[in-house]
């Protein structure tokens, strides 16, 4: 017993101090509502919120392109040669690509120079 009563003088010296860092200690990490997880939600409610702000001026534009669509059929023509590359009898229609080529034809190329 000699050896616990200055381990329990020094608890109930303290227990107050002993009992509040345990409870913040709970409530901070181990809880299911704690800092962490509040911080964790909060950043995944602004990641949301910019996906709606996104997704809002998506709409805004495809509104604004269905009610052009609706005004005539030179709309309606500008959409199917832009998305679809229709075009009249007369016409042809060239493709023109900004990908960068492969790395492999460059090398390909360069060995057959030499």
């Amino acid at each position: 017993m000699s050896r616990l009563k200055p381990i329990l003088d020094l608890i109930s010296h303290y227990k107050y101090a002993i009992t509040i860092t345990i409870c913040v200690l709970l409530v901070g990490f181990v809880d299911e509502n704690s800092f962490m997880r509040r911080t964790q939600l909060e950043m995944q409610i602004s990641d949301l919120e910019s996906e709606i702000e996104k997704y809002n001026a998506q709409n805004e534009a495809n509104m604004k392109q269905l009610k052009a669509l609706g005004q005539g059929p030179d709309a309606v023509e500008k959409i199917a040669r832009e998305r679809y590359f229709m075009h009249t009898d007369d016409e042809d229609i060239f493709v023109l690509s900004d990908d960068p080529k492969p790395d492999n034809e460059n090398t390909d190329n360069d060995e057959t120079a030499e």
